[in-house]
């Protein structure tokens, strides 16, 4: 049995890992979903002092308190900026990194750093709340919906949706143990819509050619989550 932490993408919540985590668990594996503080259920938590760190702390959190060794982490999206730092902190409890269509950062690279054109897009269309700049509103996404196409899964996901809090976005990854980091072994899983903006040599060194691709858009756990299950099934 393998142990499986997925870690969501910015404006989302563990809720988006739905059906893959349904899958995952009935071919007899532990999954954890949590919901990073600020978004999702946890929309209630935003304030000023959410950022990168902080989510980084929340999934430590969930390694440690849950017990959790030799974990499959994975992380779709802004979750590569959370899951690389969380590998940093507790590189002991993690078997295997799954990028999934995510953000590939080096130390002291942010996601503006690592995605600057969408990261320019959306902070163009944020709001300042309550002293908070929040970007990804619902129905404004310049990814239209992250890739999603399909109207059913659409009119699901749109309620679900919050708003991120920007200093997450611009915020540095600090890795102290970047060569423990990068000796751990890592898999990369990308959309076929998001290819061309991708170092595909690198990513296929990186992870020694697992290096897979799904036909489908950004929210591929959502669009294709029977794909995104088989691969990571692969990979335990």
């Amino acid at each position: 049995m393998a142990t499986y932490v997925l870690v969501h993408g910015g404006g989302h919540g563990g809720w988006c890992y739905q059906s893959v985590a349904r899958l995952l668990r009935a071919a007899g594996h532990e999954v954890y979903t949590p919901t990073l503080t600020g978004l999702g259920e946890r929309a209630h938590l935003v304030s000023p002092q959410v950022d990168l760190d902080m989510h980084i702390t929340d999934v430590v959190n969930v390694l440690h308190y849950e017990d959790l060794r030799d974990v499959i982490l994975v992380g779709h999206s802004y979750g590569g900026m959370v899951m690389t730092g969380v590998a940093d902190r507790a590189t002991d409890r993690i078997g295997h990194m799954v990028y999934l269509d995510a953000a590939t950062p080096e130390n002291g690279q942010s996601l503006e750093d690592v995605a600057g054109l969408y990261m320019e897009l959306a902070r163009a269309d944020g709001q300042v709340i309550d002293g908070v700049e929040l970007v990804l509103f619902p129905g404004k996404d310049p990814m239209n919906y992250f890739g999603i196409t399909d109207p059913a899964q659409i009119e699901w996901m749109k309620p679900k949706l919050t708003p991120h809090p920007y200093r997450c976005f611009e915020q540095k990854l600090v890795l102290e143990n970047e060569a423990a980091v990068r000796a751990l072994p890592e898999t990369h899983i990308v959309c076929t819509n998001t290819m061309e903006t991708r170092d595909l040599d690198a990513l296929r060194e990186a992870s020694q050619g697992r290096l897979w691709d799904v036909d489908t858009g950004h929210d591929l756990m959502i669009s294709e989550p029977e794909a995104v299950a088989e691969l990571l099934l692969r990979v335990a």
